[in-house]
C-alpha cells in the first residue's frame, strides 16, 4: 500500500531525510509510492497527523513522543502512538562569537540566548537542559528567534549565544562562513548530569572541522529522532519499513549525512531489550519488534 510520511518545513532537517528515506522505502512493492509531506511544526504536526490518520509515519524528537502519548501540551488529547526506528542523534549546542569572554555553559547567568521560537521544541530542550544544570529563565534573557534570526542576532551581538541543532544544517553552516563563532562546552560534570537524567538525550561528539570554528572535538548531548507510527498501521507496514531502515542503513548514510552512524542506533536493542526505543513510554510498534527480531536485534 502506499505510505505517508510527515517531515518538516520544505528543506528543514526532517524533510532532507524524508527525501532519502522515500529513495530506499520506494523499492519496497509493498510500501511504494512513498509521499513525503511537508509540515511547518514537524513532531507536533506529525504527531496530530498520525493521530488523525493522515500519515502512517511520521519523523518527531523523541522529547515530544511522551507528550503526546500522554495528551500533555501541546497536545489536546491521547495520541495512540508507536515507535518504529531512530533516525538519527542531532547535536544539541550552544555557539557563541569567537571573542565572547564565555568559556563554558557555566557562564550562561545573566547572558541573552536566543533559544528557538517561543513553545517550540528547541525551547523546551533548553528547558530541559538548563533544569539540570539548575539555571532557571529567569537567570538570564531568553531572546525567541527562529534558526535564521537568531544566528542574524549573533552575528550582529544584539545576543550573546545561540541554541543550534543539528549539524549539518544550512543555517548553522553559513553562520560559520561568515562570522567567527565556537560551540560553547560544557563545564566538568555538566555534560553527565545531563545524561545521566534525561532518558532521550546521547552523548555525541561534534567533530573537528564539522564548521568552521570548530578546531576541536566537543563532546555535547544529542536528542535521538525518531520514525513514528500509529497504533492502527497494519503490522506488515510497519515491519516492511524497518527492515528497509535496517537492511539500508549504511546506503541512508551516504545519502544523507544526518543518518551518518544510523546503525549504531539500534545496538542497545541487543543488550537492553525493546525498552532501549521505547522513549518516553512509547511502545514500540508490534511490526517494529518483528522487524527487529528478524534482524537478530531482539530475542525472545
Amino acid at each position: 500500500m502506499p505510505i505517508r510520511i510527515g517531515t518538516s518545513e520544505r528543506d528543514g532537517t526532517f524533510h532532507s531525510q524524508g527525501r532519502a528515506l522515500k529513495a530506499v522505502l520506494d523499492r519496497q512493492p509493498s510500501l511504494a509510492p512513498v509521499d513525503v509531506l511537508t509540515s511547518d511544526t514537524a513532531s507536533v504536526e506529525n504527531a496530530n497527523r498520525l493521530h488523525r490518520g493522515e500519515i502512517e509515519f511520521g519523523f518527531m524528537a523523541s522529547n515530544w513522543i511522551g507528550r503526546a502519548r500522554k495528551g500533555e501540551v501541546p497536545f489536546q488529547s491521547r495520541i495512540d502512538i508507536r515507535m518504529a526506528a531512530p533516525m538519527n542523534a542531532g547535536p544539541l549546542f550552544f555557539i557563541v562569537r569567537a571573542d565572547a569572554p564565555l568559556r563554558s555553559m557555566a557562564d550562561l547567568h545573566g547572558r541573552r540566548i536566543a533559544v528557538g521560537p517561543e513553545h517550540s521544541g528547541m525551547v523546551q530542550h533548553v528547558h530541559t537542559i538548563f533544569g539540570v544544570l539548575g539555571l532557571a529563565f529567569s537567570d538570564f534573557t531568553p531572546i525567541y528567534l527562529d534558526f535564521a534570526a537568531g544566528a542574524q542576532a549573533l552575528k550582529h551581538g544584539e545576543v550573546d549565544i545561540q541554541f543550534q541543532c543539528p549539524i549539518p544544517n544550512k543555517v548553522m553552516t553559513a553562520l560559520s562562513e561568515t562570522a567567527d563563532i565556537r560551540v560553547l562546552p560544557y563545564a566538568p560534570g555538566q555534560l553527565e548530569a545531563v545524561l545521566g537524567a534525561v532518558s532521550f538525550y546521547r552523548r555525541t561528539v561534534m567533530r573537528n572541522g564539522a564548521f568552521r570554528g570548530l578546531d576541536s572535538d566537543v563532546p555535547q548531548v544529542a536528542v535521538v529522532n525518531v520514525l513514528a507510527t500509529h497504533a492502527r498501521v497494519a503490522d506488515a507496514v510497519v515491519r516492511d519499513a524497518v527492515s528497509a531502515v535496517l537492511a539500508n542503513a549504511g546506503e541512508l548514510g551516504r545519502l544523507n549525512p544526518l543518518f551518518g552512524g544510523l546503525g549504531d542506533l539500534f545496538l542497545p536493542l541487543k543488550h537492553d531489550g525493546a525498552g532501549a526505543l521505547e522513549f518516553g513510554g512509547v511502545r514500540l510498534h508490534p511490526g517494529a519488534v518483528r522487524a527487529y527480531r528478524e534482524a537478530g536485534l531482539l530475542t525472545g
